[in-house]
Parts: C-alpha cells; sequence; structure tokens
C-alpha cells in the first residue's frame, strides 16, 4: 500500500495512481506544485489554455502556435527595406529621350518645413512598461487599451513609441 512521502498515512489507492502525498493541510502545503499555463489562442469566443510542459515547450518552440496577428501590429522584426532602384542601362525599363519642359515662373524660394516639435506623452512608463508586456503577449491594441483604461489609438502610439524608441 502507497503511503504519504510527508507524513507516512496510507494513501487511497486511487489517490495513489496520480500522487504521492494525502490530503491533509500539511502534506498539501508542502507538497502540492502550481502548474504553468500559458495561452495559445485567444479569440472573441474563448481562451485556449495548455499546461506548460515539455511536450507544449516544443510544439511553441517548432512554432505550431505562432501569433497570426503579430504581422500587423507591433511586430518585433524590423521592417523589410525597400527595393533599390534598378541601375542605369538596366532592361527592366527603356531609357526616354528628355522631354523639353515649358518655362517655369521663378518664385522665391519656400523656407524648408520646421520639423515637428515631439509629441507630448500622454501616458506614463509603468502604462508603457505593461503596454509592452500586453503586447509581447499577442495582446489587440483594444485589449490592451482596456487594461491601461486608455483609448486604443493612444495605446497603439504608446507600442509604437516605445518600439520606435528601442530600434533607435
Amino acid at each position: 500500500m502507497a503511503q504519504c512521502i510527508t507524513c507516512g498515512t496510507e494513501l487511497h489507492p486511487e489517490r495513489a495512481k496520480k500522487y504521492n502525498y494525502c490530503m491533509a493541510r500539511e502534506c498539501q502545503e508542502k507538497n502540492a506544485k502550481g502548474l504553468t499555463m500559458v495561452a495559445i489562442g485567444m479569440n472573441k469566443a474563448a481562451d485556449e489554455i495548455m499546461i506548460l510542459d515539455e511536450h507544449t515547450q516544443e510544439d511553441m518552440a517548432s512554432g505550431k502556435y505562432r501569433d497570426q496577428r503579430r504581422g500587423s501590429f507591433g511586430t518585433s522584426t524590423p521592417a523589410s527595406a525597400p527595393a533599390a532602384p534598378p541601375a542605369a542601362g538596366s532592361a527592366a525599363r527603356p531609357a526616354r529621350a528628355a522631354q523639353p519642359q515649358p518655362a517655369r515662373r521663378s518664385a522665391a524660394p519656400k523656407p524648408a518645413p520646421a520639423a515637428p516639435a515631439p509629441a507630448r506623452r500622454s501616458w506614463t512608463e509603468r502604462q508603457e512598461r505593461l503596454a509592452l508586456i500586453y503586447n509581447q503577449q499577442g495582446l489587440r491594441p483594444d485589449e490592451i487599451a482596456d487594461k491601461l483604461g486608455v483609448s486604443t489609438y493612444t495605446a497603439t502610439q504608446i507600442v509604437l513609441a516605445a518600439r520606435n524608441r528601442a530600434q533607435g
């Protein structure tokens, strides 16, 4: 007969199939271990949550549970560089002869536009840290906004501003 590893009392045969400790409060406090849960899918109807074990970790590492929203908001990879124009003499487009331009009136040169003043931040450092954490967890801007008590626009601006600062 199986016995509790803490107090030595006999375990019920059905309990002994899964556990090596009894239901006494002291034994529960000493031996019960919490499970790590991971949300692998979220939508309006329900969240899909699994126990994080070796199998789930392997599936996550292989990309089985990738977040399809990451491509449209708050991606952590830099955007691809624009394509370079084709080289002169390239066969992609034949060169055209220069067309004569009509005469234009000369006007006084316009001053260069002044650089826009940096936008005033309407959020706190704490809100920014939380927004980034929520974004890394895969929450959408409207979900982040609800948690932080700000507008969806502000939640988007928080995440984008923080990411721009990190890349710069």
